[in-house]
């Protein structure tokens, strides 16, 4: 069996295109553009790189952006000053804080500051109850990528036995309540289950963001089943140089699975795109609009 690669940066582009649209549409009835906020504090190459990438996706689109990069010295005060500012600013519809914050900073006061009105992350607390009761909420947006992927294998996931391998806060446990939003019956499991193999068996739908590079194995994996691999592993390969992998042996996993998305250009192209979705219903419900079906 040889897996249907399920192209990330391809439904991505998709989406982003449908947000243009909309997007325009919406700026007709506020008068404005929707519009980002990023802040950066330091200078920690990775989440340079990640702004830079989603800020270019914002401009891409015509949306308004406001970057803010502030020093590592900044202290934790200044920092809440400006997050509730940008909270105040009624040009901004969304606010994203890059994790990770410098150590000094306590990034539970920060993410907590956001207004859940801007929060397009989803990782305030009254946006995270709010999705576990499966109420309206802005949700975080690796996990709603990751479902709109299964979603481009599975149209409908109603009944579909999924298994989610991790259990953080910002990415498997909203994926467990978006899936249950989903009608799938959900197992979450992590790094002490045990019989790990043997409960990633039993998925038609297998999720894996549990940061270990190549953890699950093409034994692992049921016949036929859905994979959507979330890790991001950077490596050493067996050539000296540097490789990205995700937390699934894709070579093997490829033989086995349905589908599959790669690592990179499967989830990773997804969650800028869903930020920006993000954006667009935060604008929509500030301003009494209906969200905007994308």
């Amino acid at each position: 069996m040889s897996a249907k690669i399920i192209d990330g940066k391809a439904i991505a582009s998709e989406l982003r295109g449908k947000v243009a649209i909309a997007a325009r549409l919406m700026a007709e009835k506020l008068g404005r553009m929707p519009g980002l906020a990023m802040v950066l504090v330091g200078d920690n190459p990775a989440s340079e790189v990640y702004v830079r990438n989603k800020a270019r996706a914002t401009v891409d689109i015509g949306m308004a952006t406001f970057e803010y990069k502030l020093p590592a010295a900044t202290g934790e005060a200044k920092l809440l000053e400006l997050v509730q500012a940008l909270g105040d600013d009624p040009a901004v519809d969304g606010i994203l804080v890059q994790l990770p914050l410098p150590p000094h900073i306590d990034p539970a006061r920060i993410l907590n500051a956001i207004s859940p009105a801007k929060d397009v992350d989803g990782f305030s607390p009254l946006n995270a109850g709010r999705l576990a009761r499966g109420l309206p909420a802005l949700a975080p947006c690796t996990p709603l990528g990751c479902v709109m992927l299964a979603k481009t294998v599975h149209p409908s996931l109603t009944g579909l036995k999924a298994v989610v391998v991790g259990r953080s806060n910002i990415v498997g446990k909203p994926l467990m309540y978006l899936l249950l939003t989903e009608n799938a019956t959900v197992t979450i499991a992590h790094t002490k289950t045990k019989d790990l193999a043997a409960v990633c068996r039993r998925a038609d739908l297998l999720f894996v963001a549990i940061g270990k590079p190549e953890l699950v194995r093409g034994g692992w994996i049921k016949p036929g089943a859905t994979v959507i691999d979330i890790g991001i592993n950077r490596v050493t390969g067996a050539d000296g140089k540097p490789r990205v992998v995700g937390d699934v042996a894709f070579d093997e996993a490829a033989k086995v699975a349905g589908a599959i998305s790669p690592v990179p250009g499967g989830v990773g192209p997804m969650t800028i795109a869903c930020l920006l979705a993000n954006t667009l219903r935060a604008a929509a419900m500030r301003a009494g609009l209906p969200p905007p079906n994308l």
